[in-house]
């Protein structure tokens, strides 16, 4: 028999080791999103409710090439493509949406997002209408992937995503809820990813509470751009097979992995990338778990301190105006400029670690924050970029 050791005397054992009488101090972690990580956990007095997902198994997603295995059964579609049968098809195009006639025999789902995130934040009704009466399982795409990638935090990310919700709601009716797809970038924080996931499932579902409604967001889920590196694609395979791992842990019902070629991918990148997601799903398999993180400490405490932080920003984007008044009044750009400023300053200084860039090295910076980002405008920036 082991002699059992209570909580104050492992305590005291640490703290001797670690030479501190503060644990917090000693062992808690710095990050940009204003949480409180600590040094250990303990269960909380009510446990979050398992958060199910739409798909039964989520689906793994490879961009269409003529080359492409017969038994890949989800396709991302840039263009029309003639013979696709028995496939589940993301529609990434936004003309290719507008003029696809859908096969009986396919599920579609669009990724066509109805908000210039590129001029003035409008919502564009006529095209979000005719997208709506196309027979497609999810019509229309809440897309923050964008903003993750232009360097927005976690938490913005989700107050966004609910503020682009919000304004649909107002034109379209408490009905375009079950028709959305939300489309996100999962970047290398992998517990932080993992709960900001499970707490955009949280989110939406309290969305669809105030207009009496119950639903899952269908989470369609890829690997960011921001922390890969031109001249590094060895490590940018490892990263995105830890993203794409995040995602399916947390419950996305979709995962798509981009090539870990930056620059000159071919055709074995990107089948390697894709199958990246096999390896996962057939050999973890976590891919058919509703949620899997459910009942860590850690990730349960993260995804409610998400969720709080980003329910409470989206009211003060709400009663500012929403989504599309704020982005036409720059004040989205800019808030998302300030932290991905802020980020780039601590891939600088060495606070967030990027092998082969500034850890263990192999390049010298060569572009100033000025010349990579733009406080006016929304664009997606790598990390890395400063140094190639």
């Amino acid at each position: 028999m082991f002699a059992k050791t209570s909580l104050t005397d492992w305590e005291n054992i640490v703290k001797k080791q670690l030479k501190s009488e503060d644990l917090y101090v000693a062992l808690q972690q710095d990050n940009l999103e204003g949480v409180l990580v600590k040094p250990y956990y303990g269960k909380s007095k009510d446990g979050l409710s398992p958060l199910p997902k739409v798909a039964e198994s989520t689906h793994l997603v490879a961009e269409y090439s003529a080359s492409l295995d017969e038994n890949v059964s989800a396709i991302l579609l840039n263009q029309n493509v003639e013979m696709l049968e028995d496939k589940v098809i993301f529609i990434n195009n936004k003309d290719l949406a507008e003029h696809i006639s859908p096969l009986e025999s396919n599920q579609y789902f669009s990724l066509i997002d109805v908000f210039s995130d590129d001029t003035d934040g409008v919502l564009k009704e006529n095209l979000a209408k005719e997208l709506l009466e196309k027979s497609f399982g999810r019509n229309i795409c809440i897309d923050v992937a964008l903003h993750q990638n232009a360097g927005a935090s976690i938490i913005q990310q989700l107050a966004l995503a609910l503020s682009k919700t919000k304004d649909l709601l107002e034109v379209f009716g408490a009905e375009i809820l079950d028709r959305l797809v939300y489309r996100l970038a999962v970047g290398g924080h992998y517990f932080f990813e993992i709960a900001k996931i499970r707490a955009l499932k949280l989110l939406v579902n309290e969305l669809f509470k105030e207009y009496g409604r119950e639903g899952i967001p269908f989470i369609f889920a890829e690997n960011t751009l921001r922390n890969k590196s031109a001249h590094d694609p060895e490590n940018n395979l490892i990263r995105s097979t830890l993203e794409m791992s995040a995602a399916m842990v947390a419950g996305a019902d979709a995962v798509f992995s981009h090539d870990f070629k930056m620059e000159e991918g071919d055709g074995l990148s990107a089948e390697i990338a894709f199958k990246q997601q096999i390896v996962l799903a057939y050999e973890s398999i976590i891919n058919v778990f509703e949620d899997a993180a459910g009942g860590s400490y850690l990730v349960e405490d993260l995804t409610r301190q998400f969720a709080e932080k980003s329910w409470q920003s989206f009211l003060e984007m709400e009663e500012a105006g929403g989504y599309a008044e704020l982005f036409k009044s720059g004040k989205i750009q800019k808030e998302i400029y300030n932290h991905a400023v802020l980020e780039q300053q601590w891939v600088e200084d060495g606070k967030i670690s990027l092998i082969g860039v500034n850890l263990y090295p192999k390049l010298e910076k060569t572009k100033s924050v000025e010349e990579l980002y733009d406080p006016f405008a929304l664009k997606a920036v790598r990390w890395s970029a400063m140094y190639e």
